[in-house]
């Protein structure tokens, strides 16, 4: 039976693109990155973990369980399978770069899974977001054979679950834009934008969506 559920930031990537600045430590909207995705979670679960290799982040961000990676490889499915290491029961994972998902949407995945006892995972406007999901503690034994395997994308292990619920574009909508839901911050054009939206819709703690919940999802 799940009764715990841990709230994971995976706290990933290389930051290239940033010229090797955290990005999860970037300021928005008079907080850093990270602290919005946190505030999501922390509505959401049980407690909160982060998982990064990087001591500079680990020491950045204070309150929070750090791990690293719990195998050597490197990847976004090693940060997964590393939440699902330390996490209780379940877990909700939500990339760091992702300050936009909202509680309600996270509460909503976790109520499902709760219920189903199996991986639940939103639809974005890109297609499933395996990134920001619900996933029991079982599921890193599907990580694990995949990674032994050799497989690291994402895609080939979703297809692996077993019982796995996707809530369909649509349904997730009913909570806001999707495109927001999901928005990412990769770029410094992706971080300016982020900047005017949280310029506009107020701190993580004070966000609001358009409406409605996921209490009707079956």
């Amino acid at each position: 039976m799940i009764t715990r559920c841990s709230g994971v930031v995976l706290a990933g990537g290389a930051n290239a693109r940033f010229g090797g600045a955290a990005k999860g430590l970037l300021e928005l909207g008079g907080r850093r990155v990270v602290d919005w995705t946190l505030a999501a979670l922390r509505g959401a679960s049980d407690e909160l973990l982060l998982i990064t290799n990087d001591p500079a982040v680990r020491a950045a961000v204070g309150g929070v369980s750090t791990f690293s990676d719990a195998r050597p490889e490197r990847g976004s499915l090693v940060g997964l399978y590393s939440a699902l290491t330390h996490c209780a029961d379940a877990a909700l994972v939500v990339g760091w770069d992702m300050p936009f998902i909202s509680s309600a949407l996270l509460a909503g995945l976790r109520r499902i899974g709760d219920q189903a006892g199996v991986a639940v995972l939103p639809e974005g406007p890109r297609g499933i977001e395996p990134l920001c999901a619900y996933y029991p503690r079982a599921c890193r034994d599907v990580i694990e054979r995949q990674l032994d395997a050799g497989e690291m994308r994402l895609s080939a292990f979703v297809q692996a679950l077993a019982g796995r619920i996707t809530v369909p574009r649509a349904q997730v909508a009913q909570l806001g834009p999707p495109e927001r839901l999901f928005a990412n911050v990769n770029t410094a054009v992706e971080l300016a934008a982020a900047r005017r939206l949280a310029d506009h819709c107020g701190t993580p703690d004070s966000i609001e969506f358009e409406a409605g919940s996921l209490s009707d999802l079956q």
